[in-house]
């Protein structure tokens, strides 16, 4: 039986996928979210920008990326505009953390034993950890070894400097603004609505969350900051390093050959 030519689980046929399974590949499972990015940016940012990274990382590693968690936990408002957006449709903590335990016991039951979680939700973060935390108890015994990131943990400084000249806002704002536009831009340039990159003002929220959420903390555009910077030129230059260096971590944690 010959490779299949895609590293996505979700194409292959079960032959292919244990012929595959049986080269004790790393599986790559990337998380995001559906939510509002702005009005240039479909929806679907948080989890088609990880599928997009994992594939590239895969295909140089021999690895497998399994179909992408597309739902994420809830759009908080001063991280990514909240829930006033028609379309953001946020789960409960122990509906993420679910989804993803049993997403990795279902691994385990395939043979799977080197798994890279990839996530793009800022707020997915530690409801992955218990997640994998939960399915690392139930497969005690099996040899299960599993990372997680958030892929702007890899940009370095010198990066950061380039795409962001006159200083980087922090995570946390970078919402439907210059990082993932760049890299929508990149990775999926049909999908940007580059007529409709905004210019925002920074939204302004105080330190602190409050229930009912206020939505004059959200700039009405949904970016949190202006995406008037970004280019497919930056988006290139993080995914160069995303290929290098979280292809390096992976190796690195899994004793995989250069």
């Amino acid at each position: 039986m010959t490779a299949p030519s895609s590293v996505l689980m979700a194409e292959m046929t079960w032959q292919e996928y244990a012929a595959a399974l049986a080269r004790e590949p790393v599986v790559f499972l990337p998380t995001g979210a559906l939510e509002q990015h702005g009005p240039h940016l479909p929806m679907g940012v948080d989890h088609m920008l990880p599928l997009a990274i994992a594939e590239e990382i895969a295909r140089d590693i021999g690895g497998i990326v399994a179909a992408p968690v597309c739902y994420g936990y809830k759009s908080m408002t001063r991280s990514a505009g909240g829930p006033f957006f028609p379309g953001s449709t946020g789960l409960d903590a122990a509906t993420l953390t679910g989804i993803v335990r049993d997403i990795l016991r279902e691994l385990v039951r395939h043979g799977v034993r080197r798994v890279c979680v990839l996530d793009g939700n800022y707020e997915n973060r530690w409801f992955l950890n218990e997640g994998i935390d939960l399915a690392m108890r139930d497969a005690a015994g099996s040899g299960l070894r599993v990372m997680c990131l958030q892929h702007w943990e890899f940009l370095t400084g010198d990066t950061l400097a380039q795409v962001f000249p006159d200083g980087y806002p922090g995570i946390e704002l970078e919402h439907a603004a210059v990082l993932e536009t760049s890299l929508m831009m990149h990775y999926y340039p049909h999908l940007v609505r580059t007529a409709l990159i905004p210019d925002n003002k920074p939204a302004y929220a105080p330190p602190y969350d409050a229930w009912p959420p206020h939505c004059d903390w959200v700039a009405p555009e949904g970016s949190l900051v202006s995406a008037a910077g970004a280019s497919a030129a930056k988006g290139a230059l993080m995914a160069a390093q995303y290929l290098r260096d979280i292809g390096a971590a992976v190796r690195g944690e899994f004793g995989l050959e250069g």
